[in-house]
């Protein structure tokens, strides 16, 4: 079985020099390819970087609400040259976070450059990688607005089954993490038991939020395997076939090779 992991962070500070062995116990536990998400300028260029050194890794470009700052043309610019460069598939991680956020100015300052990087992702014709702490309601009411055409995922899944719901009617992926396998997972097992295979992928979010039974380790993209254990044991369905849909999902969401080459 092969696996894909649609969002990981080996650009991260915590795997710098461990790049190539990562990458290498990821392929011997069956991940063939993985996209490494930005979340700021600087680790969208090592995004990038990373696509280029090893095949079988992909990048997507973006800032991540937590390092909202006002942008620019030149941001937009040089957000747009690197969306040039093989194998950068994404504009993500972009979104919206409340949970560390609470001033109603910044709160603002994120919704601005979330919708100023969906409308950069429509002009490239790229698919979207959303972040959403805390901040359903808002997020919700952005992509219905200004989302229209456009193609993603919301990472992490953390709403509700209404949310999901409004989601998938308008065509967007759900990503799946660690947080399905812990013993507490609330709402999101159901969701999952509910949801259509077609429209899942799996995420690891390494370096952060191990799955079970590797919590309390740094997570890797290697871990990927044990969230698709549990959504084939929620599902009720065999793990190869986990393995088969959700890498045709990453395949049609992100333009992946089969074989990660190009």
């Amino acid at each position: 079985m092969e696996w894909v992991d649609t969002h990981t962070h080996l650009n991260d500070a915590k795997f710098r020099g461990q790049e190539k062995d990562v990458v290498e116990r990821a392929r011997a536990a069956g991940v063939t390819r993985l996209i490494n998400m930005g979340d700021t300028l600087e680790s969208s260029e090592r995004a990038v970087e990373l696509a280029g050194a090893f095949d079988g890794v992909y990048a997507g470009v973006g800032i991540h609400p937590e390092e909202a700052f006002p942008m620019t043309g030149r941001d937009d610019d040089v957000l747009a040259a690197w969306t040039d460069m093989p194998r950068v598939v994404a504009i993500g991680e972009i979104g919206l976070d409340y949970y560390w956020e609470k001033d109603s100015d910044k709160r603002s300052l994120q919704q601005q450059i979330f919708i100023r990087q969906l409308d950069l992702a429509r002009q490239l014709h790229l698919p979207v990688c959303i972040h959403d702490r805390e901040a359903h309601g808002d997020t919700l009411a952005i992509l219905k607005r200004e989302g229209r055409g456009l193609s993603g995922v919301l990472h992490c899944f953390s709403g509700s089954w209404e949310m999901a719901q409004e989601l998938l009617k308008m065509g967007w992926y759900l990503g799946v993490d660690g947080p399905l396998t812990f013993k507490h997972a609330a709402r999101l097992p159901e969701i999952v038991r509910q949801m259509p295979l077609e429209r899942l992928l799996l995420e690891t979010d390494a370096p952060y939020m191990a799955p079970a039974p590797m919590r309390g380790k740094q997570n890797e993209p290697a871990f990927v395997r044990f969230i698709a254990e549990k959504v084939a044991e929620i599902k009720g369905i065999s793990l190869g076939e986990v393995a088969e849909q959700t890498s045709r999902n990453a395949e049609d969401l992100y333009g992946l090779t089969s074989d990660g080459m190009t």
